[in-house]
C-alpha cells in the first residue's frame, strides 16, 4: 500500500482468497483492505495514539439518512454526552480533495452536528471547526484535543 503522511504505524494484516484484510480495532474485526480502508486505518490510529482519542468513544462506517436517503460516515468521534465532537470523511489517496468532498461532508454534518470536520485522503489533511451561529465552517491547524 502506498505511504501515506501519518506516522508510521503497525497493522495486523492477513490475505483472504487472496485478498487482504486489515485488522480494524474499533469494529473488532478484519476488513477488507482498500485504499481507502489504509486511509481509514491510519486515521484512527491517528486519533488513538498521535492525538490519545479514547477509543471508546470512536465509531466507524456506520448508517444514518439524510434527507430520507441512506449515508454512511467514516469516522465520527463522540463527547461523553453523546454529541458529536469530530466527523471524519476518509477518501482513497488517488482521490483529489477539492469542493465537492467538503460539501458532502456538510450534507452528513446537517444531520449530525459535529463541532469539527475532517477530511483526509491521506495524503492531504483538512480540519475545520463549525461555526453554526454563521452557518459555515473555519478551516483551523490542526486537531483540537480533547477534553475529557
Amino acid at each position: 500500500m502506498q505511504q501515506l503522511l501519518f506516522p508510521s504505524y503497525s497493522f495486523t494484516l492477513k490475505n483472504k482468497e487472496n485478498k487482504p484484510y486489515i485488522f480494524d480495532t474499533i469494529r473488532k474485526k478484519y476488513v477488507r483492505l482498500t485504499p481507502e480502508e489504509w486511509v481509514r486505518q491510519h486515521t484512527l490510529l491517528f486519533l488513538m495514539e498521535t492525538h490519545h482519542y479514547p477509543k471508546s468513544l470512536i465509531n466507524v462506517e456506520k448508517e444514518f439518512m439524510v434527507n430520507g436517503t441512506k449515508k454512511r460516515y467514516d469516522i465520527v468521534v463522540y463527547n461523553k454526552d453523546g454529541s458529536i465532537f469530530l466527523m471524519i470523511e476518509c477518501k482513497s489517496p488517488t482521490i483529489t480533495i477539492n469542493q465537492e468532498t467538503f460539501d458532502q461532508i456538510a450534507r452528513y454534518n446537517l444531520q449530525l452536528d459535529a463541532t469539527y470536520l475532517m477530511v483526509t485522503n491521506g495524503l492531504n489533511h483538512y480540519y475545520c471547526q463549525m461555526d453554526y451561529n454563521n452557518q459555515r465552517y473555519t478551516f483551523v491547524r490542526e486537531l483540537p484535543t480533547f477534553d475529557l
